[in-house]
C-alpha cells in the first residue's frame, strides 16, 4: 500500500461525489512536479473506475494503486510528465 510510494501530497475527497474526486485529483496533478506521487482519499465507491479511466485516457498520469477499504477508497496516482 502507501508505504510502496513516496507519497508527495494526500487529497482528501471524502464526501465529494462524482466527477468531484475526478476533477480535483486533476487539479492537485497538476500542482505536482513530475515523478510526485499523490494519494487520494474517497468515500464514493464510484471513484474507482472514474479514477482508473481518468488515469488511462489522461497523458502524464499512471495509477499506481487502488486500495478497497470498504468504506475508503485510496488511489496511488503518479505525475509521469
Amino acid at each position: 500500500m502507501s508505504e510502496a510510494f513516496d507519497i508527495a501530497e494526500t487529497l482528501d475527497v471524502k464526501g465529494a461525489s462524482c466527477p468531484m474526486p475526478v476533477v480535483k485529483t486533476k487539479q492537485a496533478i497538476d500542482d505536482l512536479t513530475e515523478g510526485s506521487v499523490l494519494e487520494v482519499i474517497a468515500t464514493d465507491s464510484g471513484s474507482m473506475s472514474d479514477i482508473k479511466g481518468w488515469a488511462e485516457g489522461t497523458n502524464g498520469v499512471a495509477l499506481l494503486e487502488q486500495v478497497d477499504e470498504g468504506d475508503v477508497y485510496k488511489h496511488y496516482v503518479e505525475k509521469t510528465a
